[in-house]
């Protein structure tokens, strides 16, 4: 009798582009990766750099948590949370911080919880788009509230240690606040990876 076997994970967009594009390159296949890892890293701190300040919050709405639905969508797992893991380590260094910001000051500030829920978030959704969640709105749309709300279960953590307010502000101004907003990019997203996934398989019929 024939036994059940679990469905082998499927490619994540960046995967297919560079196999329609660059068929026959496995051997360079590291490179590639450090690639897109770099771009990622880089691609979020271009985001961050989008920041509207919310008062009394110390921390502002961002493009940051948009970048990172993406990034981990796009590249996958381990390459997603690769790429932010980069992010927070050149932020220690470079002004690619929300608002220019750099140093460890900021990791262990008000924003340091979210810099680190950046990480698993993007590695969740990256695994989850492996299994194509992502190609679809309403799975690409419920994928991303999941991950933001992974990004904000760290960030209230982190923003508690770091002000010591009572967990009714921190969970109002690390949180309640950005809701509307984590909808938006979520929907966003959820609009744009299914879209770049019909383009690639339009191509792939007309070939």
């Amino acid at each position: 009798m024939a036994t059940a076997t679990a469905p082998a994970p499927r490619s994540v967009l960046a995967d297919a582009l560079a196999t329609r594009r660059h068929a026959g390159a496995e051997s360079r296949a590291w490179a590639r990766n450090a690639v897109l890892i770099l771009a990622g890293a880089l691609f979020t701190a271009l985001c961050a750099q989008i920041s509207i300040p919310v008062p009394p919050s110390p921390v502002p709405v961002t493009g940051q948590t948009l970048a990172v639905v993406l990034v981990g969508a796009t590249l996958g797992a381990s390459r997603g949370g690769a790429a932010l893991a980069l992010y927070l380590l050149l932020g220690l260094a470079f002004p690619v911080y929300a608002d220019g910001a750099s140093g460890w000051s900021v990791v262990t500030g008000a924003s340091g919880g979210y810099l680190v829920g950046f990480i698993v978030a993007a590695a969740v959704i990256g695994r989850l788009a492996e299994r194509g969640a992502d190609r679809k709105v309403l799975t690409a749309f419920a994928c991303f509230v999941a991950g933001q709300l992974i990004v904000f279960a760290f960030g209230i953590v982190g923003l508690k240690l770091a002000v010591g307010q009572d967990w009714g502000w921190t969970i109002h101004n690390g949180f309640t606040v950005f809701i509307v907003g984590g909808l938006i990019k979520a929907a966003i997203a959820g609009a744009a990876l299914p879209s770049a996934w019909r383009l690639v398989r339009r191509f792939d019929g007309a070939r």
